[in-house]
């Protein structure tokens, strides 16, 4: 894909362009590839994935992790027993060309023509608009006739229309799901989190309208302690507003319930596809992996070769609360697909931003002599990372149903239920 397809206009691509940039010069570092143990050819050494073949069976439920404690591994997922998607190791891929768009290794007519009149829309916080974006580029230059790029709802969400084809892909700024005082999608930066725990509908409204579903949340909730409103009906922005001061798993675990009672009342799974991505790594201490004391992921070029790598701020507590929530929303008849890349991101330090962004806020002295303070470590550059959750994605989007995969019948007699 060339620059100039990728460009539409937000910061977000910018960034994106400055990083690959950066990711070519580098040159003599080889890319990357995720190798899957799910139907898999090997074409002049770089691995080819045909997504259109994978059959996956949605009957049982994929673990967001299987370890009690510290996770060494992600253990092999239930998600079939022909194939998972979610167990791999990274392995160095140096004959592939430049830029990775240009020459994808996917079936995109098919994924174009299953999106064909459908709405997909990414709902999180920025690793999901790192994802949409990502997203974009894979499939810009395979869809034909007019595309035009946009936003709407002062800056909550963000369009990209395929107009021949009546596809959109979408992202809608919801960085904790429920109602918060980061929901502005420029002016974020707080000193405090307040949350509305109960309180989605205003977000939500914009969701019910889409085929397929991506959700995320969980970096914002990485603070010890949250505010949260004490009733239900008061003002986030209410000087005299009243809030009680919860910890953050709590917080998490009721954000969620709110969330799957919300998804449970007005998604059909008979129209609706329903995702929620797993929790991404970030590597803002390099003593994790035994680097410098105060360093971070500023400098590295090379991801942590040991697959059972597992960094400091990805906390298995939290984990265990997602994957809890969704086993509760399937058992209540709807099933939200986990697609597991924490122990995928976790060995990849080298393929985050650092300093090649925008930044939102000029950068003080001591930034612009040590950059590794004013470093990302939790987005990632695209061509990337990314792009390997959306190939996972694209997996399930193009599915060839199991004979033993009960989800469509649960989702008819979850109906009749709600019916009668």
């Amino acid at each position: 894909m060339r620059k100039t397809n990728c460009s539409i206009g937000s910061c977000d691509m910018q960034t994106m362009i400055q990083c690959s940039f950066f990711i070519f010069f580098l040159g003599g570092l080889a890319t990357l590839s995720f190798y899957r143990n799910y139907n898999k050819e090997e074409v002049a050494g770089v691995l080819k994935v045909n997504l259109a073949n994978v059959t996956t069976n949605e009957s049982t439920t994929t673990p967001v992790f299987g370890h009690q404690g510290k996770p060494k591994s992600v253990p092999p997922s239930s998600l079939s027993s022909a194939c998972d998607l979610f167990s791999g190791r990274w392995v160095y891929d140096n004959r592939s060309h430049y830029p990775l768009y240009k020459e994808y290794e996917f079936d995109a007519k098919t994924i174009v023509e299953r999106l064909r009149g459908k709405r997909l829309l990414f709902v999180g916080d920025s690793l999901n608009r790192n994802q949409w974006n990502s997203m974009i580029c894979m499939l810009h230059s395979y869809i034909p006739g007019v595309k035009k790029a946009g936003g709407d709802l002062n800056g909550l969400l963000h369009t990209f229309r395929a107009i021949d084809y009546n596809i959109s892909i979408d992202f809608y700024w919801a960085p904790m799901l429920v109602e918060s005082n980061g929901d502005s999608p420029t002016n974020h930066h707080l000193d405090s989190r307040i949350v509305g725990i109960k309180a989605i509908e205003t977000h939500a409204r914009h969701w019910v309208n889409s085929d397929i579903l991506i959700f995320n949340s969980y970096h914002w909730w990485r603070s010890p302690v949250l505010k949260m409103l004490k009733s239900a009906g008061s003002l986030l922005d209410d000087p005299n507003q009243e809030y009680e001061e919860v910890d953050s798993l709590s917080a998490y675990k009721m954000a969620l319930k709110t969330w799957s009672d919300w998804a449970h009342t007005h998604i059909d799974p008979l129209k609706t596809k329903l995702f929620f991505m797993g929790v991404t790594a970030t590597h803002s201490k390099a003593r994790d992996w035994g680097g410098m004391k105060k360093g971070n992921c500023y400098g590295e070029i090379e991801p942590v070769m040991d697959n059972g790598f597992w960094e400091s701020r990805t906390d298995p507590r939290m984990l265990s609360v997602l994957e809890s929530s969704l086993s509760k929303l399937k058992a209540r008849g709807l099933n939200a697909q986990i697609i597991n890349v924490t122990q995928l991101t976790q060995c990849r330090k080298d393929a985050h931003t650092t300093v090649y962004r925008k930044y939102w806020r000029p950068l003080t002295d001591e930034q612009k002599k040590k950059p590794r303070l004013a470093s990302d470590c939790s987005h990632w550059c695209l061509p990337g990372v990314p792009d390997i959750w959306n190939e996972l994605l694209l997996a399930y989007i193009l599915r060839k149903q199991n004979p033993s995969d009960q989800n469509s019948t649960a989702g008819k007699q979850r109906k009749e239920m709600m019916d009668t």
